[in-house]
C-alpha cells in the first residue's frame, strides 16, 4: 500500500496495530476521520486518552472501572453471596448481556495455558481464594471456555478451594467445546447459565 503521505501512513500503521483491523480497514477510518470536523476529531482522541489515563480496574473483582469499586460489586441489590468466575471482562459483558446472572464476579484475568506461558501466579487465584473465604460466599459459578485450558483452570482451582464450604458449578454444556464464551449467542449463555451442574460432574463426564 503506497501512500502520497506520511502523516496519513503513520495514522493507518497506528490503526492497523488493533486487533482485528487490517491495512484496509485502518486506511478506512482514517479517511474517515479526515473527513471529519477537527473539533469532532479532537473530542474522539480526548475521549481515547481520558479513558486509558483514567479507567480503573475494580479492587475487588478485577473487572474495568470508573472508580476503586465497580459498579456491579457496588450493587447491593446483588447477590452478595454468588460468584461467576470469568477469565476476562469480555465475558463480564457476555454474561451480564444475557441478564440471568445476579450475583457478582471474579475475573482471572486469563486460564491457564502452559504452552502459552501462563501459570496459576499470573491470574487472580490467590484474590479469588481469598474472596471465597472472607466474603461469606456460598456458590461458584465457572463461566470459562469450554476448551482444555479452561477445564484445566477450573480443576486447578477446585482443589484450591476443596476445603471451603463452597458450592462449585459451571455453567452447562450449551456452550460446544471449544468454543468461545464470548461469540455464544445470549440465548445459549443464559440457558448455560441456569442449567449449571456441580463441577464434580462436569470434570468426571466431558472434557
Amino acid at each position: 500500500m503506497i501512500f502520497s503521505s506520511a502523516l496519513l501512513e503513520n495514522a493507518v500503521n497506528e490503526f492497523a496495530k488493533l486487533p482485528g483491523i487490517g491495512k484496509k480497514t485502518a486506511l478506512r477510518l482514517v479517511l474517515h476521520l479526515i473527513r471529519q470536523d477537527a473539533a469532532e476529531v479532537s473530542h474522539f482522541s480526548e475521549v481515547i486518552a481520558t479513558m486509558r489515563s483514567e479507567i480503573k480496574f475494580c479492587s475487588r473483582c478485577h473487572n474495568i472501572s470508573d472508580t476503586l469499586i465497580c459498579n456491579i460489586c457496588s450493587n447491593r441489590a446483588r447477590k452478595q453471596d454468588t460468584l461467576c468466575v470469568v477469565e476476562n471482562i469480555r465475558d463480564v459483558i457476555a454474561v451480564e448481556s444475557t441478564q440471568q446472572f445476579n450475583g457478582l464476579y471474579h475475573v482471572l484475568g486469563g486460564i491457564i495455558s502452559p504452552l502459552d506461558g501462563v501459570g496459576p501466579e499470573q491470574l487472580n487465584i490467590e484474590s479469588l481464594v481469598n474472596r471465597i473465604s472472607q466474603e461469606n460466599i456460598t456458590e461458584i459459578i465457572f463461566a470459562l471456555n469450554a476448551n482444555i485450558q479452561g477445564d484445566t483452570t477450573i480443576y486447578y482451582i477446585g482443589k484450591k478451594i476443596k476445603h471451603l464450604p463452597v458450592k462449585v458449578t459451571t455453567i452447562a454444556r450449551g456452550i460446544a467445546f471449544g468454543g468461545e464464551l464470548e461469540y455464544a449467542d445470549e440465548m445459549t449463555l443464559a440457558r448455560s447459565i441456569a442449567n449449571r451442574i456441580p463441577v464434580d460432574n462436569y470434570i468426571s463426564t466431558g472434557s
